[in-house]
């Protein structure tokens, strides 16, 4: 069975959706050949012993390094077998990068040895490094085994041609991707983030990638043909994983100047990373600023398809100028905001509104576990340009 169909039938129990079949996911330079000139940060740089973290599984501090091959001809990522509070689980890292692997890169076929429910690398990992168990050299074994194996596929062309035929990534592959980038790049200087006051336009608030999925998958199906902005983008997470998941061009304009710091940190190991998963996304633009003077953002909002406005805490006065901008916005242009830009009808209607006279709104309700400020569900609109 060849992955396509594989991938079809795979697919069938979830809720079926119009695949792009334009998106070509597969970014040929990543099988060519090793670029050993690559940076990009290891999981060894930010949760090690010398990161003050203890080793696991009854390893000597000699014995704690691990290497990890990625689908591609790439180099392979380092790790340290420690544990520190809120730092990378390389066990539990290693053993999700064998089964994403597995499902997304290689036909049933092909994953025997990874996925055999008795001896795969998989259970083989699992069992290793049960609290139990903590077989170190048995992991560390099955690791170097599940290493060659895969390269072994790598070299013989085998997963070249699988992501040919390949043209969504699932969420679940995207989303770990983009929290391996967070986890390197913005979580350890997460406190420069917390230093945002309430009551003006500079609070800081993520959307989580459950959330981005539903938007730009779901509700307003976006292709790789299209184009995104997010105007008040933060540390990018929202323009990286349009960009990675939709494959569309993707821009983002942030005016604090830590999050633009550390979003710039984040695209730099964006495009690493997916050269290691062997991904081509959409172009990446990071604007620095404010959106409102921004020319380059001016002349994207020409062409968006999808505008998102996390305006949850921005002022009134910004929102009256984002409607004034959304005048140059193209006809059926979708705009995802927490706040409506059309007046309630409820209230006081003003019949020069120009919101209710450029936009068709619906209102949509969240559920818990969506954003990062709170638990709680919440309300969302997504507007249309007449």
């Amino acid at each position: 069975m060849d992955l396509d169909s594989h991938k079809r039938q795979r697919k069938a129990t979830s809720e079926s959706k119009s695949v792009d079949s334009n998106r070509k996911l597969k970014s040929a330079k990543a099988f060519e050949r090793k670029d050993e000139r690559l940076q990009f940060i290891h999981a060894v740089d930010v949760a090690s012993l010398e990161h003050k973290c203890v080793p696991i599984m009854g390893a000597s501090k000699e014995d704690v390094a691990i290497e990890l091959q990625y689908p591609t001809l790439q180099r392979r990522e380092k790790f340290e077998l420690v544990w520190g509070k809120d730092k990378i689980d390389a066990v539990e890292a290693s053993i999700r990068i064998v089964r994403l692997v597995a499902e997304t890169y290689l036909t049933d076929a092909e994953a025997e040895p990874f996925t055999n429910q008795n001896n795969g690398f998989i259970r083989r990992l699992e069992k290793a490094s049960n609290r139990n168990i903590q077989d170190l050299m048995g992991f560390k074994a099955a690791l170097r085994e599940y290493n060659e194996t895969l390269l072994a596929l790598v070299e013989d062309g085998v997963v070249s041609k699988n992501l040919d035929n390949l043209h969504e990534l699932p969420p679940h592959l995207a989303a770990f991707i983009l929290d391996q980038i967070y986890d390197r790049t913005v979580a350890p200087k997460v406190e420069l983030l917390s230093k945002y006051e309430n009551g003006t336009d500079y609070v800081y608030g993520e959307l989580l990638h459950p959330f981005i999925t539903k938007l730009l998958v779901d509700q307003t199906k976006m292709t790789s043909d299209q184009v995104f902005v997010d105007l008040g983008s933060g540390v990018g997470n929202v323009v990286l994983q349009a960009a990675l998941e939709i494959g569309c061009e993707s821009w983002g304009c942030e005016m604090m100047e830590n999050a633009c710091n550390l979003a710039e940190a984040q695209e730099k190991e964006f495009h690493a990373r997916c050269l290691l998963w062997g991904l081509e996304p959409g172009e990446v633009h990071l604007e620095r600023g404010d959106f409102r003077k921004n020319s380059s953002i001016h002349d994207a909002l020409k062409r968006a398809d999808v505008v998102l406005v996390n305006n949850k805490a921005f002022t009134a006065q910004l929102n009256d100028d984002l409607i004034r901008m959304f005048l140059d916005l193209k006809s059926g242009c979708k705009i995802i905001s927490l706040k409506s830009f059309v007046a309630d009808s409820k209230s006081s209607h003003n019949i020069n509104d120009v919101g209710s006279t450029i936009l068709e709104v619906e209102e949509c309700t969240y559920p818990e576990g969506y954003v990062s400020w709170t638990n709680a569900g919440g309300q969302y609109y997504i507007s249309t340009r007449k």
